[in-house]
């Protein structure tokens, strides 16, 4: 079974800076797309960034200039570098793949458990 597990999260001030991380393990075929979500009180769960397999990269347009998607192909593994946090960051952030488990199988969608993000002085 695969499984997603995300690590990084913590407190920070504003201001301050955090990089999480999500490493993708199991049976692997092919990623074909991997993301980062988060959710914050009172909102749906939305959207950071993510990358598809072409490697083009997506940011949510709060976060675009702050934050940087990264990936490591070998493990499968993805970061989130998050600079200059704000207080409305605050929030769990899932990571998410669409990983296709051998080469028999269609792709299936998977999600980690989620890590904490809080910032506040």
């Amino acid at each position: 079974q695969v499984q997603l597990v995300e690590s990084g999260g913590g407190l920070v001030q504003p201001g301050g800076s955090l990089r999480l991380s999500c490493t993708a393990s199991g049976t692997i075929f092919a990623v074909n797309a991997m993301a980062w979500y988060r959710q914050t009180t009172g909102n749906q769960r939305e959207l950071v960034a993510n990358v598809t397999r072409d490697g083009h990269i997506n940011y949510a347009n709060s976060v675009q200039g702050r934050f940087t998607f990264s990936k490591n192909d070998a493990k499968p593994t993805v970061f989130l570098q998050m600079n200059r946090l704000q207080p409305e960051d605050t929030g769990v952030y899932y990571c998410n793949a669409l990983i296709q488990p051998d080469i028999f199988d269609d792709s299936m969608e998977y999600w980690g458990k989620g890590t904490l993000v809080a910032v506040s002085s």
